[in-house]
């Protein structure tokens, strides 16, 4: 039951301006900035270390700029007594090389190095675990994280197709294309850490947005073989009406989620719940102004999702 009577087509030129600029300006710091890629792509050293007593991560980052540890993650993890360090491999530290031939066993020691130094200035302090990932694994993980990206769009596009028709499957695509894109342009703006839970995020993303097209384009569908009369434009307006209630809610709730893990979760689920929090804000818009607009775009009709004519029994109905 349609209880709403927004006129989100009349807007869908406005939205469509707004759509392709932030894309242009997301592909735009993808170019001049890019990403600031975590340890999980870049190499490095992952260190835990436990203190007697609670330990701000903001003291422990300013005592290793001093010693000459740059771009670093440090952040608690479990309790404040716990730090987690993250450090991409550095080239100006005494003791540590970075570079070619035997400088990825240097810095293969960089833990040793961070824990010394700290260990002179908390005694007590104990190294719980000592990781280094060398750059051809950050490597092969950046490189698996995005044929992750790019299978589960072609496998969507395979499965709205099925589903729907091919002028559905470019539509949700290209929305979910849109959201990816966007999602990568804030972190490059802002330069927040990229990692493997913010590709996570990105998958996450996708489904969501896709499940959230896949609502609206089913009572598309549904309108096109009911209504009689009435433009391509007036049904999917129509349809949009009818799911918005359930698209607000469920964006709200998932939201109020969302902001609750990024407020309450701790530095470690940070990234991940940012990247979903814009993902639920942008997936619901492209639900509605993106895929739609690709449908109008490429002229969809009757005669696209048309049943067999054996198999046409439900009653036409006119658009009020």
């Amino acid at each position: 039951m349609q209880k709403t009577n927004f006129d989100f087509m009349g807007k869908r030129k406005i939205a469509w301006i707004i759509s392709i600029t932030l894309v242009v300006v997301a592909l735009g710091l993808l170019a001049v900035r890019g990403l600031n890629y975590g340890l999980d792509f870049t190499g490095g050293v992952q260190v835990e270390l436990g203190f007697e007593n609670p330990t701000a991560p903001e003291l422990i980052r300013e005592q290793l700029i001093s010693a000459g540890f740059e771009k670093g993650v440090v952040q608690n993890f479990g309790t404040e007594r716990d730090i987690l360090i993250r450090m991409p491999p550095q080239e100006n530290v005494s003791g540590v090389a970075a570079g070619s031939g035997g400088a990825e066993s240097d810095q293969s020691k960089l833990g040793n190095k961070i824990a010394g130094v700290l260990k002179d200035i908390y005694p007590n302090m104990k190294v719980r675990r000592s990781e280094y990932v060398g750059p051809s694994v950050g490597q092969e993980l950046r490189e698996d994280g995005g044929l992750a990206l790019l299978i589960a769009l072609v496998i969507v596009m395979m499965y709205i197709m099925f589903r729907f028709s091919g002028k559905f499957a470019i539509g949700a695509v290209a929305a979910l294309v849109h959201d990816v894109i966007i999602i990568a342009g804030i972190f490059s703006l802002f330069q927040w850490t990229f990692d493997l839970t913010i590709v996570a995020a990105g998958l996450a993303v996708i489904g969501y947005s896709l499940n959230d097209t896949i609502v609206v384009s089913d009572r598309i569908r549904e309108n096109f073989r009911k209504i009689r009369k009435g433009s391509s434009e007036s049904i999917i307006n129509a349809s949009l009406n009818q799911t918005l209630g359930r698209t607000l809610v469920t964006s709200l709730t998932t939201l109020l989620v969302l902001v609750a893990l990024r407020i309450m979760g701790g530095e470690l689920i940070a990234g991940f719940a940012t990247a979903l929090i814009f993902g639920v804000l942008v997936g619901t818009y492209s639900s509605i102004y993106v895929a739609s607009n690709i449908l109008l775009i490429m002229n969809v009709s009757k005669a696209d999702l048309a049943l067999p004519e054996k198999e046409d029994s439900s009653p036409e109905l006119d658009l009020p």
